[in-house]
């Protein structure tokens, strides 16, 4: 088969070993579709490399069509068409992952937009709804609204009753977000959230994948027994905060990754995305935002383009263009 391989901080689409023999509890996928995400960046720059065992090719989200299934696989058969959350190896023509990590795509959907779905839905129902606990009509705070992530946690918090704030980088994402129905928000050029976010009412919780010195302006604007969920360090590994001000008012700081979670525990995840999300899906009430899609052998162009933040949405890798 093809994959992309990272030869001095370049992607190389290029012929690769094609996966092992599957387990009895995996599939094989021909895929047709990848999405990018900001952990394949840091992969590339050397600063994440895949858990023990995993596919040293990047790519945690696929969609496509089922090819093989071990003799335990009960939920697929060849020919499906599906979307897999991965901990490695979805820039390529084929994936092997365990079935807990795989979905059918909903219903009404193509393969191209089902692999905007597994990993930014993932992470924003994990950090949104199980680790940062939102119970209805509490305020949600959300750096990076118009990332992947972010687009996706805006609608779920329209869908399940919870007031967002976004941070952006600029006016027309801002806009962008108020569209998939953020509540406001702060273009973060125009100086600190600090002010914007306490007028709006304060957070009780926040969605932070940009660490750093975001994280003592957080608990500044955090109301009493709130959370902050870190899913990333954007602005770097090191945060000075006020420890008195962080205890009385009863606050925390979670952090928190999907790629290193076992397949079981990311299979809990998708369990509860069908559950509660797939519906809202098939039926429009919520939809992932593409921003661009690429070839994959334009990987490389792809991921430039978010690394200078000039994506609103997914940016999306066409394998074999179907769909």
């Amino acid at each position: 088969m093809y994959a992309i391989a990272i030869n001095d901080q370049t992607l190389v689409w290029q012929p690769h070993d094609a996966p092992r023999g599957i387990a009895a509890d995996e599939v094989r996928i021909d895929v047709a579709w990848a999405g990018m995400n900001r952990a394949d960046v840091m992969q590339r720059a050397g600063h994440y490399p895949p858990p023990p065992g995993e596919s040293e090719i990047p790519g945690l989200e696929v969609s496509g069509t089922i090819a093989e299934v071990g003799r335990s696989v009960e939920r697929f058969k060849p020919g499906d068409q599906v979307c897999a959350l991965l901990a490695g190896g979805g820039y390529a023509e084929q994936v092997v992952v365990a079935e807990a990590q795989v979905l059918p795509i909903p219903k009404g959907f193509a393969l191209r937009d089902a692999a905007a779905l597994p990993e930014v839905f993932a992470t924003a129902w994990l950090n949104l709804y199980m680790e940062g606990a939102a119970k209805y009509g509490e305020r949600i705070v959300l750096h990076a609204g118009a990332s992947g992530v972010g687009t996706a946690a805006i609608q779920l918090c329209r869908a399940f009753g919870n007031p967002c704030f976004v941070t952006v980088g600029s006016q027309a994402k801002l806009n962008a977000c108020k569209r998939l129905g953020a509540d406001a928000g702060w273009n973060r050029h125009e100086g600190s959230f600090v002010t914007p976010i306490k007028d709006w009412g304060g957070a009780d919780m926040i969605l932070d994948p940009v660490g750093g010195d975001y994280i003592a302006q957080d608990l500044q604007v955090l109301n009493p027994d709130g959370r902050v969920v870190l899913i990333g360090l954007m602005r770097g590994r090191d945060a000075q905060i006020d420890l008195g001000h962080m205890l009385m008012k009863r606050q925390r700081i979670i952090g928190s990754t999907l790629r290193s979670r076992s397949p079981r525990a990311k299979g809990a995840i998708l369990d509860a995305l069908h559950a509660h999300v797939w519906t809202k899906l098939a039926n429009g009430d919520i939809k992932p935002l593409i921003d661009k899609a690429w070839p994959i052998q334009d990987a490389d162009t792809a991921m430039q383009h978010m690394i200078d933040n000039a994506n609103t949405g997914k940016v999306l890798l066409s394998v074999s263009g179907e769909g």
